[in-house]
């Protein structure tokens, strides 16, 4: 080594400790420099100020509000997750306006399409359970008080988030008190949620394109709805009633906790009794009354939801943190890897890595108490996305789970729910600022 070399190893030494350091504390994969912190999120930033729309080129969403940056239409479940990292921009981003999109759009009944064009119209029949997304608003709402501590707004939007929820349960809950939903409704689009070897007996409710020169959505999965259960749909109704008993509690509309209550309760004891599989250790989605066994990410719903007693919590989690399951290079895949549908390239959700079923993990985690495994996968996930960007340059759909790459079906400069991870995680997880526990 000459004395130069030698004197640029000595400069660079303290950098080098610092990050050595850094990296025992979070793990190896999970250091990410500083500057590069700030660069992503300055980058991520700016791509969702670029996707602000709103003003006289538009035919209907005149006021500005943040859009999902995927097409010209406007998602429902897409704009719910963007308000957990909007949240922290509400001067720069009219997140409040995206959602208002939705309610301005609200039938009298309750519904609310999962899609609307750019026109205000619904993209899908409001007769097929396609029409239907995770109903999440009052996540987003919570999300959006939690930091203006608006009650005037959620006192406002209050009628409408229990129209919705009255709607949802009078339309897909049925008398075993589970929910079904429609595969591209549960927004994994291209998870199987049938039965292996099913095929079509009519018994489904039959779907009625509205656009087919834009899109056709064919084969076995509109066909199967109501014939099966579904853990999600179910987990995110039982998280649904106990969001909207904490802003009826804010709200002053205590006489309607006991409902939401009752609700919750229903729906947890239907799926602990129906659902769950003693020796997997796992709650399946059922399909005539029995389980199908197909694991995917939608079941850690149930930890959310706070629906899983804690023993079964535990055995979940042991799935989770498998490596040879969910656990991959890039977690959390969205089908696990000993699947026989899965894709180490991703192919979007037979084995993706999300950023909207990843953040909720980690919600589910801090609602389980599982602090420290919530920092963990929030620390790993991070990093994996910044070393993405440090390649590529910009962000993801999605990301690949078996290598630090983009998932093999994703869209780049996605900012989008993607940014939950530059924006959001780094507020609760990685910054200087951050609290050690993340959101709890």
């Amino acid at each position: 080594m000459t004395d130069t070399q030698r004197r640029r190893v000595l400069a660079a030494l303290p950098a080098v400790l610092a990050t050595a350091c850094r990296a025992r504390a979070r793990g190896a994969d999970d250091a990410v420099p500083d500057a590069l912190q700030r660069e992503m999120y300055a980058a991520a930033l700016a791509l969702v100020k670029r996707n602000v729309r709103g003003g006289e080129r538009e035919p209907y969403f005149k006021a500005p509000f943040v859009d999902a940056a995927f097409s010209g239409s406007i998602y429902l479940w897409d704009s719910c997750f963007m308000a957990a990292y909007a949240r922290y921009h509400l001067d720069e981003l009219p997140i409040t306006q995206s959602l208002d999109n939705f309610y301005s759009l609200q039938d009298n009944d309750g519904w609310i399409c999962r899609e609307y064009t750019r026109e205000g119209q619904p993209f899908w029949p409001k007769e097929h359970p396609v029409s239907c997304n995770p109903p999440l608003l009052a996540f987003a709402e919570l999300e959006l008080h939690g930091r203006s501590g608006d009650t005037a707004r959620l006192r406002r939007v209050y009628p409408q988030l229990r129209a919705h929820f009255d709607y949802m349960l009078a339309s897909y809950r049925m008398p075993d008190g589970l929910c079904f939903n429609d595969a591209f409704g549960s927004g994994m689009d291209n998870i199987p949620r049938h039965p292996e070897g099913w095929q079509d007996d009519g018994e489904g409710i039959a779907l009625r394109d509205l656009h087919p020169e834009l899109f056709v959505y064919g084969g076995l999965s509109p066909r199967w709805n109501r014939q099966g259960r579904m853990v999600d749909i179910s987990a995110q109704m039982a998280l649904f009633a106990r969001q909207l008993a904490r802003i009826a509690t804010l709200v002053g509309a205590r006489d309607e906790l006991a409902r939401y209550g009752r609700v919750h309760g229903e729906i947890a004891d239907a799926l602990n009794r129906l659902c769950w599989h003693e020796g997997d250790g796992w709650y399946y989605d059922l399909g005539y009354g029995r389980q199908i066994p197909r694991r995917h990410v939608g079941a850690f719903w149930v930890l959310w939801a706070s629906v899983a007693p804690p023993a079964r919590a535990r055995r979940l989690l042991a799935r989770l943190t498998d490596p040879a399951q969910f656990w991959r290079r890039i977690p959390v895949a969205s089908t696990p890897a000993d699947d026989p549908h899965f894709a180490p390239r991703g192919a979007y959700w037979l084995g993706s890595a999300w950023a909207p079923t990843n953040y909720m993990v980690i919600r589910g985690l801090e609602q389980a108490g599982e602090h420290a495994l919530a920092r963990r996968l929030a620390l790993r996930y991070y990093a994996a996305v910044a070393a993405v960007y440090r390649e590529t340059g910009t962000f993801w759909e999605n990301y690949a789970p078996d290598s630090l790459a983009p998932g093999s079906q994703a869209r780049p400069d996605f900012c989008g729910w993607t940014a939950l991870a530059p924006i959001a995680l780094w507020h609760e997880y990685v910054g200087p600022g951050a609290p050690q526990g993340g959101t709890r």
